[in-house]
């Protein structure tokens, strides 16, 4: 989970390193050398060196010895375990969250889906522009969670599965038409106001789905 924000040097260094690393601008191995990420950001290495060391309490960060400071390699292996973690989380979140969205809140989700299939039916389908639509719709339906705390845990998680999938594993245009027809029926039980229970139980499911679709595409 990300720290708060601050005005201070050591949270800004951390702020956009942590972004790099999640966004995939730094690869899992990436050196990060002080002097020179002091120099990019104008600050010494004191908060960099702190910035750091917050990266590693999050696992992002990992020391090698006569390397130094490198981004932590991801562990595939590790994704199945994360993504039912995810599952159970998000279906909770997307559940408290669901009474306390808007129609606009809707509509975007909605749009975001409507993207996704269109680019499974081009002829170059663009998996990044996918996996970026695809977290965007999860993240609106999430984003009215009442429960902070939860919420920021299904954060952590869901951004070490995107780390995972992003550097080990590969989505299909056809594979990822199931995923929008799921997408869509979960939109239907929102809008028509369906229990709590039949949302949290539909969005693990579709989760669930994923994670085993995933790993029989890349057979792992």
């Amino acid at each position: 989970m990300a720290k708060a924000s601050s005005t201070s040097k050591s949270d800004l260094v951390y702020n956009q390193l942590r972004t790099r690393i999640i966004d995939g601008y730094y690869s899992p191995g990436y050196r990060l050398v002080l002097s020179s990420l002091a120099a990019e950001f104008n600050v010494s290495t004191v908060p960099v060196r702190e910035a750091i060391r917050w990266l590693e309490a999050e696992s992002l960060v990992e020391y090698t010895h006569n390397v130094g400071a490198q981004v932590s390699t991801v562990d595939a292996a590790g994704y199945a375990e994360s993504m039912n973690i995810l599952a159970l989380l998000e279906g909770a979140v997307t559940a408290l969250s669901a009474p306390h969205l808007t129609e606009a809140d809707l509509d975007e989700a909605d749009a975001c889906n409507r993207e996704m299939l269109a680019l499974t039916e081009s002829p170059s389908f663009d998996s990044t522009a996918y996996r970026r639509l695809n977290s965007r719709f999860h993240d609106v339906l999430c984003g009215r969670c009442p429960n902070e705390r939860l919420h920021s845990l299904m954060t952590t998680e869901a951004e070490r599965v995107s780390r995972i999938r992003r550097t080990s594993f590969k989505f299909t245009a056809s594979r990822s038409h199931h995923s929008i027809d799921q997408h869509s029926h979960l939109l239907d039980l929102i809008r028509s106001g369906a229990e709590a229970d039949e949302i949290e139980l539909f969005a693990r499911a579709h989760k669930l789905t994923s994670l085993r679709e995933a790993l029989l595409v890349n057979d792992v």
